[in-house]
């Protein structure tokens, strides 16, 4: 599993039963992989403060269940915000140059890393800037320094959400959000990619503040964007057509995730009830009520090992963090665990469904069975700050 940490890269095996998972873990400047795929990262508790971040890379033996040893450290010189891999269908070995849409078989794309982050405005000194870093497999290494960077000013890159199809991604900056391309480059032996600014203006999310959390659906035909200001937006793609403009969807939305059909989409915001979205209708068609003392965090469509369409939820209680499941057709609550005394500030569920990743404040990553709720690896301290994402690639 491969986990991106902004400040951190950390490779481990995580995985069971001959399974292998890349979980990447981003902190501050880092990137963190265990053996199965999944990009994390996390926020600084000082957004401007000076920071020199690392990236480490290390792959853990059977015998190495800390994944501690044969550490490889890069230096980027950002503070990263955001991590992903980038899909294979965006470089392709096609001769005529097709890029994204050639015929070509793909070429290694899942090897590319891409980086958002920055040390905002100010004068940090720290650039602003997304970075692509490449992936070596068989050496379980980062290239020592990013292949390519493009600057965004004085503008922080701290969300972004990469279309599944290779079109390119969007980052949310201050006040809105930009689109950018991939640029790959082919002849007959090299082949290079790196990203460009769009000529596309999204208009609908000009001034529109702080973006909390971006997603696509699996197919990349819709685009949700949640706000700090707690309104859901979401979007015909890429006519950008509204489908839904709620403007008091939360007190400020936290998360979103849209289920694998792509029907339904669940928000989480800060302090209330987590909300089903039926995206055809537009409506809000179901509550997942809160008990006691719980402040939802995260959530993320799955399935159990018998095909049982679920939801998780991560909750944070007086005792700690914890993992709420829902069933994802009649939406009660299905079980809840106790997972880590601190709070969950990252979370993801591998595309088999079969294991959970957890970031925590104290820049922990716990990976966890799915079934069984039991943790198979943790790494302490992956990060110097809270981890803030992660994500697992689509071949775990």
């Amino acid at each position: 599993m491969v986990v991106v940490v902004v400040a951190v890269v950390e490779v481990m095996g995580v995985g069971g039963g001959g399974h292998d998972h890349s979980l990447w873990a981003v902190e501050m400047g880092l990137v963190v992989e265990i053996t199965s795929t999944v990009l994390s990262w996390h926020r600084p508790l000082e957004r401007r403060r000076q920071v020199t971040p690392n990236i480490i890379l290390k792959r853990s033996d059977s015998d190495q269940p800390t994944a501690r040893r044969a550490m490889n450290c890069k230096k980027y010189g950002v503070p990263f915000y955001g991590a992903s891999w980038v899909p294979p269908t965006v470089l392709r070995s096609d001769s005529d140059g097709a890029g994204a849409s050639g015929e070509g078989p793909p070429i290694a794309a899942e090897c590319y890393v891409v980086l958002a982050g920055g040390g905002g405005e100010g004068r940090s000194g720290i650039p602003n800037a997304l970075l692509l870093s490449q992936f070596d497999p068989a050496t379980n290494s980062l290239s020592d320094q990013p292949v390519s960077k493009l600057g965004t000013g004085g503008d922080l890159p701290y969300r972004m959400a990469v279309h599944p199809g290779g079109e390119g991604l969007i980052c949310s900056l201050p006040k809105s959000c930009r689109w950018f391309e991939w640029d790959a480059v082919e002849s007959t032996d090299i082949h290079s990619l790196s990203l460009k600014s769009s000529e596309k203006v999204l208009g609908q999310l000009e001034d529109v503040g702080q973006q909390l959390a971006l997603t696509f659906n699996s197919e990349g035909s819709v685009l949700a964007a949640g706000g700090e200001d707690g309104k859901l937006r979401v979007f015909k793609w890429p006519s950008m057509e509204y489908m839904l403009n709620e403007a008091n969807a939360h007190t400020s939305v936290k998360d979103l995730d849209f289920s694998p059909d792509g029907k339904f989409l669940v928000s989480v915001g800060s302090g209330d009830p987590g909300r089903v979205w039926d995206v055809a209708s537009s409506t809000s068609v179901a509550s997942l009520p809160k008990e006691n003392d719980e402040i939802f965090g995260f959530c993320r469509f799955s399935h159990t090992s018998d095909n049982i369409k679920v939801l998780y939820v991560t909750v944070m209680r007086d005792q700690g963090g914890s993992i709420v499941k829902f069933n994802a057709t009649s939406w009660k609550r299905m079980s809840s665990k106790h997972i880590v005394r601190d709070p969950i500030s990252a979370f993801n569920v591998s595309a088999d469904g079969k294991l959970l990743a957890v970031g925590t404040i104290q820049g922990d990553i716990w990976i966890l069975d799915a079934t069984s709720m039991r943790v198979q690896t943790t790494v302490r301290k992956a990060h110097l700050g809270l981890v803030t994402a992660l994500k697992f690639s689509q071949d775990s």
